[in-house]
């Protein structure tokens, strides 16, 4: 059996979980069937293990937030003929703990052991912190 790992992203252009999901909202980031959908050039090695139970980790400003639950890759090909990989996720955004992470380029392989736990559920209903708030919260061990 395949073992799992995720991916992980930097959310670009967006400050907080909720610019996530008002893009996502927005036609052009959804697929034909309304399903949101990340675009990268480059296909994941490690598909198996991603489409084993993976997400797709958003960092926010230097920090991990969210994570939504990879459903599969399809084949895209683009305006100028170049393929490329197209994530589709699921719908549902889940809040993480806050997570440091340095920035990087494109979309990395997330072992299962390093990815941040999924907030409880009473956390999820609190007001969102702000970014640098979390971040700080984050590097010393709060959250």
């Amino acid at each position: 059996m395949d073992k799992t790992v995720h991916l992980i992203k930097l959310c670009v252009g967006a400050e907080k979980v909720e610019d996530l999901l008002h893009w996502q909202q927005q036609n052009r980031a959804k697929n034909a069937e309304g399903l949101p959908v990340h675009v990268t050039r480059m296909w994941p090695k490690r598909e198996a293990e991603i489409l084993n139970g993976g997400s797709l980790y958003w960092v926010f400003k230097g920090v991990v937030l969210a994570r939504q639950p990879i459903l599969r890759l399809d084949e895209v090909t683009g305006a100028d003929g170049i393929r490329r990989c197209a994530i589709v996720l699921d719908p549902s955004v889940t809040r993480t703990e806050a997570a440091p992470k340095r920035p990087f380029q494109g979309w990395r392989y997330l072992p299962v052991s390093d990815a941040p736990a999924d907030l409880r559920s009473q956390s999820r209903r609190e007001e969102a912190l702000p970014a640098k708030l979390e971040m700080a919260l984050a590097e010393i061990g709060v959250r």
